[in-house]
C-alpha cells in the first residue's frame, strides 16, 4: 500500500519545488523593478531588463537549492 502512495508524494514535492522557484523569481523581479524604477529613477525598459535578469538568476539559485 505504501508503494502506491509514493508517486503522489513525489509529484507533490515536484510541485512544491517549482512553486518555490517561481515564487523566488517573482519576488526578485518585483524587488528589482521597484528598486530600479522608483529608487534609482531608471527608465521603464531598463527596469524591466534588470528585473528579468534578476528573476532568471534568482530562479537558478532557487532551483539549485531545491535540488539539495
Amino acid at each position: 500500500m505504501r508503494d502506491l502512495m509514493m508517486p503522489a508524494m513525489e509529484r507533490s514535492g515536484a510541485v512544491k519545488k517549482w512553486g518555490f522557484v517561481a515564487m523566488h523569481a517573482a519576488i526578485a523581479a518585483v524587488f528589482m523593478f521597484l528598486l530600479q524604477r522608483f529608487t534609482m529613477n531608471a527608465s521603464q525598459e531598463s527596469s524591466l531588463l534588470w528585473a528579468l535578469t534578476f528573476a532568471v538568476c534568482a530562479a537558478g539559485l532557487a532551483y539549485k537549492q531545491a535540488n539539495r
